[in-house]
């Protein structure tokens, strides 16, 4: 066992008592009753996130608030990882930082903002923790998007980036950065879960790539994408949906038989009825993440395992959401019971 099995323990046993301290769903109500955006950092002072918001300064804005929670989330992380020691696993959801800063940065720089309309909407937090601010400053900086991508040229996925302009430049739809840049991230997540005998782990982070790699195909039918062009968003494939299974999707002629294919699947109870295809695709994404909340949160049952620390990890980035999507709501004045029904927490108590 060694250092590494006893370092691994007791992160195990830390990420339970974090588990203990998550907000319960009556939590999360409360503070999407708040009537405004005053009232709701009122209500996150008396949560563990009160250190977190009380850098906030006014006037208050969502944005800002979404912020201080992602410095917070990168610090959660950050001493997860630090405690369980090395692991490609946890290096690879942790790059899900730098992969939405280089998102809102592309995604700027192809619809031609300036690095001062751009930059408000960064957290390098996560980047300064591990010394990778300066990779994501100089893409900011950039003059325009080929050079941000340039720019980018050394880090070790630089040639996914340059296929994501290619695509970008043919589609002129800004939400191919989303998926190509999540490439980066699931691809990484596939390499280390292959590196991986652990079956949870392996059930676990094969959801997450599942989710990925079906969205990918999903989206890629409703932006009208050719066969070639979805294939290239596909990142490896797991025992939940063998190669030959993505490749009939992938081949499908609609978003719908897209879902008709996972009829097979232990996907099957989560796939949406509605006809339009673009509630369809929504409606899929949040029954599947639901799902990998409720795997999640599974994992618990076994003690000292390494599942418990993704799970911790996930259940603390999915809190650090709801808590985000509840500071959008509060600002637009959306009902309560509609942002409600929209995070990711237990639905039934």
């Amino acid at each position: 066992m060694g250092s590494g099995g006893s370092q691994k323990v007791f992160a195990s046993v830390k990420s339970y008592s974090q588990r203990g301290k998550l907000l319960t769903k009556t939590e999360l109500q409360t503070l999407a009753e708040s009537r405004d955006l005053d009232e709701l950092i009122t209500r996150i002072k008396n949560t563990k996130y009160a250190d977190a918001v009380s850098k906030v300064n006014k006037p208050f804005t969502a944005g800002k608030i979404e912020s201080a929670l992602r410095s917070e989330l990168a610090e959660i992380h950050y001493s997860i990882s630090k405690t369980a020691g090395k692991s490609d696993i946890l290096d690879a959801y942790y790059l899900k930082f730098l992969i939405s800063n280089l998102k809102v940065i592309l995604k700027g720089k192809a619809l031609g903002k300036s690095q001062e309309e751009i930059e408000p909407h960064l957290n390098l937090h996560a980047e300064e923790l591990i010394n990778q601010r300066d990779v994501i400053i100089k893409a900011l900086t950039a003059k325009d998007l080929e050079e941000a991508i340039a720019s980018l040229s050394s880090i070790e996925f630089g040639e996914e980036m340059a296929k994501a302009v290619t695509l970008y430049n043919d589609k002129k739809n800004v939400q191919v950065f989303d998926v190509l840049l999540d490439k980066i991230l699931y691809q990484q997540l596939g390499r280390a879960m292959r590196n991986s005998r652990d079956r949870e782990i392996m059930r676990l982070v094969g959801m997450d790539i599942d989710f990925y790699n079906i969205l990918s195909i999903l989206r890629g039918k409703f932006w009208g994408l050719d066969e070639d062009q979805i294939q290239n968003l596909i990142v490896t494939h797991t025992p939940s949906i063998p190669r030959d299974l993505l490749g009939k999707m992938i081949s499908s002629d609609s978003v719908r038989s897209v879902l008709d294919e996972l009829a097979t699947t232990r996907y099957r109870d989560i796939i949406p009825q509605t006809e339009d295809n673009m509630e369809t695709v929504s409606a899929f994404e949040h029954s599947f993440e639901m799902a990998i909340y409720k795997a999640v949160n599974r994992s618990f049952t076994k003690m000292f395992s390494f599942s418990t620390i993704i799970g911790i990890t996930k259940l603390t980035s999915y809190e650090v959401r709801n808590i985000a999507a509840i500071a959008f709501a509060v600002e637009q004045k959306i009902e309560s019971q509609t942002t409600m029904s929209r995070l990711i927490v237990e639905q039934e108590e």
